[in-house]
């Protein structure tokens, strides 16, 4: 892909990325009071995979694009739309089960930056997201969730820097995280649709491994 450039732009590419790190560490290094505020702003390309322990299955994330702003502290925003996918589970262990999941955030993706050492940092990130389930099968047979099955409550994920690795605010990094799922409400019209889900999916132990990726200044 990169072939189709010419070495100009590969040069300002370049100066671009390397210009956006140097800030981020004159940034962290020393952060003075200042009247107007500044702003890092970095987009990166973001994939990843979350596992739902109660179903023992695996969620596909994106690809997508997270849009982000980090000031002198290290304070640390984000915008990200994950994209609607589906999964595939077993009920009671052979039956198959297929559901749309969707994704919808609540406010933007918070965290902040810290400084590891001299030279390297980490990033502690939490995002929320409604959970919303439709065209749930069991068997190639729908189950008449209606479109209006999702999480009662925002489902509160942290994706933070893994232990003894560390975020580059020019390249990225990987983010894992570990999350809880609470109940769901409005799965059909006769109730049962909602007591089956909910003795399926709800609970602790769920995952998120996250890999941002190919950091570039947003104007």
């Amino acid at each position: 892909m990169f072939s189709r450039f010419t070495s100009r732009p590969r040069r300002a590419l370049a100066a671009g990325l390397t210009a956006v790190a140097a800030s981020a560490a004159l940034v962290f290094a020393s952060a003075p009071a200042q009247a107007q505020e500044e702003l890092i702003l970095v987009q990166y390309d973001v994939n990843g995979s979350t596992h739902i322990a109660g179903t023992n299955s695996d969620i596909t994330l994106g690809p997508t694009t997270i849009d982000t702003a980090v000031d002198e502290f290290g304070n640390f925003t984000g915008t990200m739309v994950l994209p609607g996918t589906r999964t595939e589970f077993k009920l009671a262990g052979f039956i198959p089960v297929t559901a749309d999941v969707n994704f919808e955030p609540v406010g933007d993706t918070t965290g902040s930056i810290k400084v590891a050492n001299v030279r390297f940092r980490t990033l502690e990130t939490e995002s929320q997201y409604y959970v919303r389930l439709s065209n749930i099968k069991a068997v190639g047979l729908p189950l008449f969730t209606g479109s209006n099955c999702r999480t009662s409550s925002p489902v509160v994920v942290p994706a933070n820097t893994p232990e003894g690795e560390y975020f580059n605010i020019a390249r990225g990094g990987n983010l894992t995280g570990e999350y809880s799922i609470g109940n769901f409400q409005n799965c059909g019209l006769i109730g049962g649709q909602t007591l089956l889900i909910n003795a399926l999916i709800p609970g602790g132990g769920n995952t998120i491994d996250l890999q941002l990726t190919n950091g570039r200044p947003l104007n």
